[in-house]
């Protein structure tokens, strides 16, 4: 059963809000533009103005809106191009309290890997009722393993082991850089938040908009996370936890692949025995290989949140 939602993590104090003032400064500044524009989502243009730091002459620059690629709480993701360069870019469109900054934006701007989707610059926009959105414009990634995976289940199919360790080894390595570089905890690492290139096969960790800086001894809310990628610290209400908590989410990823479907429950199959004795007593390269993931899945999804094994870039 779902614990009910406690009071909201305190976001950062915007000491100058971007209201029209505000926003006006910053675009002088060339931090984060103001887009006039109507309500509607796609089939219109976006026009901003980009530049305009360290000497870097400012531009206007537009986006022809296309299609919504993405839908939450947290407002919308759309595809747009750009008409300048004919760039295909997702842009994430949030609405914006006038009274705080927005956390995934300071995060993402301190944020630069190959595994983690790059933030290229960003906006605020109105609407005819007033509303301010900040509007993040990011690469553009096609798939999701979300989707790749489903394509695998469709078809009743497993997806490949070669696939698997590719796709992981990169999650855990995007994972490896936000912990350590930025001190960022992601806390909602699924399937949904991976993007996938299907040409080049490159993995891209995306939406931050739950991510924080962790502070030891301070605080943090326990009902974060999506439910069946949730560490067991966090469903008994733990509000001091670590980045280890992104090590399960991920090891429940890796679960979901190999198995082709969401949840953790086959750890407590009681044939699980029995199909790990068939494949000790059937040697086979996959055999091996499914041992070796096993054990690590033990290391990655202990119970205990010190005894989890953290990810660290060699």
């Amino acid at each position: 059963m779902e614990r009910p939602a406690p009071a909201p993590e305190p976001m950062i104090l915007d000491a100058q809000p971007p209201g029209a003032v505000a926003c006006e400064k910053k675009q002088q500044e060339g931090e984060a533009p103001y887009a006039e524009g109507n309500d509607a989502v796609t089939g219109h243009i976006i026009s901003t103005t980009i530049g305009g730091k360290n000497g870097e002459p400012k531009r206007t620059i537009s986006y022809m809106a296309e299609s919504v690629v993405g839908t939450g709480s947290f407002g919308i993701v759309f595809q747009a191009k750009c008409l300048e360069t004919g760039e295909t870019v997702a842009i994430k469109k949030v609405l914006q309290d006038r009274r705080y900054k927005n956390r995934e934006l300071q995060l993402m701007r301190s944020i630069d890997h190959p595994n983690v989707v790059s933030l290229k610059h960003c906006f605020f926009s109105t609407t005819s009722r007033d509303e301010l959105f900040l509007n993040l414009v990011m690469e553009y990634v096609p798939e999701t393993l979300y989707r790749v995976l489903k394509h695998y289940s469709n078809a009743n199919q497993r997806m490949p082991l070669i696939y698997v360790k590719l796709y992981m080894y990169q999650l855990f390595r995007g994972l490896a850089y936000i912990h350590t570089v930025p001190g960022v905890c992601h806390r909602d690492v699924k399937p949904q938040n991976v993007l996938v290139d299907p040409l080049t096969h490159q993995v891209k960790i995306c939406d931050f908009g739950s991510a924080k800086v962790l502070v030891a001894g301070e605080p943090n809310i326990s009902y974060i996370c999506s439910r069946y990628y949730r560490a067991p610290e966090l469903i008994f209400g733990a509000t001091e936890y670590t980045t280890s908590i992104d090590i399960w989410s991920a090891g429940c990823v890796l679960a979901e692949l190999l198995l082709g479907q969401v949840g953790f429950l086959f750890l407590m199959l009681p044939d699980l025995q029995t199909f790990w004795f068939l494949c000790l007593s059937i040697i086979s390269p996959v055999s091996v290989i499914l041992i070796i993931l096993h054990l690590f899945l033990i290391a990655i999804v202990s119970r205990r949140e010190r005894s989890r094994s953290a990810c660290r870039n060699n």
